[in-house]
């Protein structure tokens, strides 16, 4: 995807934040779409349909953490991005972001060069999964072949039979790379109302899954969860 077609919008109360970040990224080609508040970002969002939002944590009107918790409730901004652009310090508000839906987080004040190569980063998720067929039941990320139809996964040529709670876990991390996943969340979309388990049960999975895949494709970001990493060495 060219660059002149990603869509960007970047929200913040700090008209000099809009104004800088906002040039240095339309000078990289993309396309700019900027907000004052929250409330504005969502409207902007519902019509343009970004491919990321940056978004401001301290602003009037509707912070960032009510926006993002909207924007995710939205089906149609569901594969939108979302990373929250926060002053040092605020760790708190970084493991808020993360549980109302946030991909990322990026810290400022930050260079216009170090802020581009995150927002490179980023725009790479974009097209890191990916069909190897027509058929939906088989995805290809990071170079591993998941199978949903055999319940298997191919690495390195080899097929890994899983059993059926560890391949639904990793189909669930994988399906959107660098994605934390909350840990209430991995419980409800693997384990639903099946039977009562507790967070030690993702922990064991996560476990079994670094043996046998590679402890390189699992972070754990601590007091949130979990996420599927792409080692691009």
């Amino acid at each position: 995807m060219k660059n002149s077609d990603i869509k960007i919008l970047l929200v913040d109360d700090e008209p000099d934040i809009l104004e800088i970040v906002g040039y240095n990224l339309k000078n990289e080609g993309y396309k700019i779409f900027t907000a004052k508040n929250g409330v504005e970002a969502l409207k902007i969002a519902e019509d343009e349909i970004p491919h990321l939002i940056i978004l401001d944590i301290m602003m009037p009107e509707m912070d960032g953490i009510e926006a993002c918790e909207k924007i995710r409730a939205t089906d149609s901004l569901k594969n939108t991005l979302i990373t929250f652009f926060t002053a040092r310090g605020e760790d708190y508000s970084q493991v808020a972001g993360f549980n109302v839906g946030a991909d990322d987080y990026i810290t400022k004040p930050i260079k216009p060069k170090v802020l581009i190569s995150k927002i490179k980063g980023l725009l790479r998720r974009v097209n890191k999964v990916e069909s190897v067929s027509k058929n939906t039941d088989q995805i290809n990320v990071g170079g591993i072949v998941i199978d949903r139809e055999e319940y298997v996964i191919i690495k390195d040529g080899e097929k890994l039979s899983l059993p059926r709670k560890e391949f639904e876990l990793f189909s669930l991390l994988a399906s959107k790379p660098d994605k934390v996943f909350k840990r209430d969340d991995i419980l409800n979309l693997v384990w639903g109302n099946e039977v009562v388990v507790g967070g030690r049960t993702i922990d064991v999975h996560i476990r079994k899954l670094r043996e046998k895949i590679g402890d390189n494709y699992f972070k754990t970001v601590k007091g949130v969860g979990y996420k599927f990493v792409i080692n691009e060495d």
